[in-house]
């Protein structure tokens, strides 16, 4: 695993620790299709969320959710879509979150949690 992968593989479990602790459910991790991938899909409560993580080692390029762009985000869109019909989840509601992981050099690595991006 290169070290870019690796740092992606950090946030995401990081961002899944997270979640559990916070009484949410993990349904899946990393699914993927020929369309994309789908990093994380937890379930808050009534609520399917599908979760796109993004980590960076500094702020020094941006905040790590400024790479959630328009396409990023219909492309989201679309990749709930064909993994509600590949699982046949039927849940009440459905919404696409983002987090930014930030892992500085010294200290706590920052999560910021934005919900209904897409």
């Amino acid at each position: 695993m290169n070290s870019r992968a690796a740092v992606g593989r950090f946030g995401e479990d990081l961002v899944a620790r997270r979640l559990t602790a916070d009484g949410w459910e993990v349904v899946a991790r990393n699914w993927r299709c020929p369309e994309g991938e789908i990093d994380l899909i937890a379930r808050e409560g009534d609520c399917l969320v599908i979760i796109e993580v993004k980590t960076r080692r500094s702020v020094a390029y941006g905040s790590p959710l400024e790479a959630i762009t328009p396409r990023k985000a219909a492309r989201l869109r679309k990749l709930t879509a064909l993994w509600l019909q590949a699982s046949g989840e039927r849940a009440v509601a459905v919404r696409i979150d983002a987090v930014g992981v930030v892992i500085p050099a010294s200290g706590a690595p920052v999560l910021d949690h934005q919900r209904g991006v897409a």
